[in-house]
């Protein structure tokens, strides 16, 4: 392995995307599904639901960072992040299974089973999600072909958004034969079936090319007072967190939307999946776009057009339903465009980390980065579940107040919109821009032929 920058080949680039279609499987399904899953199928309340996504993620300030520090320091002969998937992809396929079972116990029964299986689903995730996403980081230290990597990549997880928008309800229909519990268990038999040859197919098609400019040992308080002192790492785990609430809110909603705001529960896999497809071409575009514009106005500008279609979401009239699918891809189209720019932002701030310090902790600057999306997560479906509740929403039920319809209305659009104004705003404050990157690109490889540690270096 060297720092040299290769091309990579399209072949190992849908290799590297394969991983995040299988991540996806847990990801959107935990996103689109599992609210609804967790008060129509599984049979617990709204608010339990909320306050169950959100306890349960402190595990991540746990998990997140071990793992990244386990990360940086595996050392193998495949690498130091390809061989968690082949390691894991069979735990994580069985646990996604156990996590979508509902038992036949009391309701205190089945909350402590939620708690139980949700919490080991985040630790498997977690486990495999954080070497996978830092992997991204390692293949290539060109940043154009990191937002090309990237944009592989969500294409092809955005695929994985599709399989499960398009093919779980029906899946859950046809296996369940009228028992929705045991469809959504043997569905999950099916996708984690598909995510274990994913996943081993993105092993065997990748490889890693980046490593450290200079062996510099370290301790882990030395790694995270790097990490922390990295001052655009910072803005962009600020930003992962406060763009997944919108995010998570929106596509929690949507399914709650489509059945009692629109009377077309019919619609429902049709809607998730106009909008994952959407997605999935969205990310096509995002290469293109930096090519003409800095990463940064690129991302501004993408956060304005999703800011400003979720509001006008706000006055869609009942009956408008071809117009909620045209906005809703809209949304779906510049929301998932955005994803490639800013992972590869996060792949520079890795880089940036080693220029200062000397130490390259790749596993850290994602696990850290990954545990604030993460607690974004957690918070915006706690929200999602809160405001339902605050506004009546009475899960199993045959019909819902005009107050509760109301509130599945603003969190699937205004709420979203603000959410996704602020991120445009902070993520201004990014300044890694391409002149600089390549400054500091060209310092490490300096580094990396001489076998130097730093000299000192300048901020941005």
């Amino acid at each position: 392995m060297n720092n040299q920058t290769p091309k990579i080949s399209p072949f190992e680039k849908i290799g590297y995307g394969l991983g995040d279609t299988a991540s996806n499987i847990v990801f959107q399904t935990v996103m689109l599904l599992m609210p609804l899953f967790y008060t129509d199928i599984f049979g617990i309340s709204a608010a339990s639901m909320g306050w169950l996504f959100l306890s349960v993620r402190i595990l991540d300030a746990i998990t997140d960072p071990m793992m990244g520090v386990i990360c940086d320091r595996t050392n193998t002969r495949w690498g130091k992040f390809r061989p968690y998937m082949l390691w894991l992809c069979v735990p994580y396929a069985v646990i996604c299974v156990i996590t979508f079972t509902t038992p036949e116990y009391s309701p205190s029964g089945k909350l402590l089973y939620a708690y139980i299986t949700y919490s080991l689903l985040i630790i498997i995730y977690t486990a495999i999600n954080i070497p996978y996403c830092a992997l991204g980081g390692v293949i290539t230290p060109d940043t154009q072909e990191r937002v090309s990597l990237n944009s592989y990549r969500f294409f092809l997880a955005t695929a994985g958004g599709v399989l499960v928008a398009s093919c779980t309800l029906p899946l859950v229909k046809w296996l369940g034969r009228g028992n929705d519990q045991k469809g959504y268990q043997l569905a999950m038999v099916v996708f984690g079936v598909l995510a274990i040859f994913m996943f081993l197919a993105s092993f065997f098609l990748t490889r890693e090319r980046v490593v450290q400019a200079c062996d510099k040992k370290s301790t882990l308080w030395q790694d995270l007072k790097s990490l922390f002192t990295n001052d655009q790492w910072l803005i962009i785990a600020c930003v992962n967190f406060l763009l997944l609430i919108p995010l998570v809110i929106r596509a929690g909603a949507a399914l709650f939307y489509m059945k009692w705001y629109a009377g077309r529960e019919d619609l429902g896999t049709a809607f998730l999946t106009t909008g994952m497809t959407a997605s999935m071409i969205g990310a096509a575009f995002a290469s293109p776009l930096t090519r003409r514009l800095p990463k940064v106005k690129s991302y501004m500008l993408i956060q304005f057009i999703i800011t400003a279609v979720s509001a006008s979401m706000f006055f869609i009239g009942r009956m408008q339903v071809a117009l909620m699918f045209v906005l809703y891809a809209v949304v779906q189209f510049f929301g998932q465009m955005a994803s490639p720019i800013l992972w590869t932002m996060m792949a520079d701030t890795a880089d940036y980390g080693e220029y200062k310090s000397g130490r390259r902790i790749t596993g850290l600057v994602f696990s850290g980065a990954l545990f604030t999306l993460k607690l974004g997560m957690a918070l915006g479906g706690a929200i999602l579940g809160w405001i339902l509740a605050w506004y009546g929403y009475v899960e199993k039920a045959d019909s819902q107040t005009p107050e509760a319809i109301k509130g599945i209305v603003l969190v699937f659009t205004v709420v979203p919109a603000i959410g996704h104004l602020l991120v445009m705003f902070l993520i201004s404050c990014y300044k890694l821009d391409n002149k600089r990157f390549a400054q500091i690109r060209a310092e490490l490889d300096r580094r990396s032929a001489e076998g130097s540690q730093p000299q000192g270096y300048s901020d941005v």
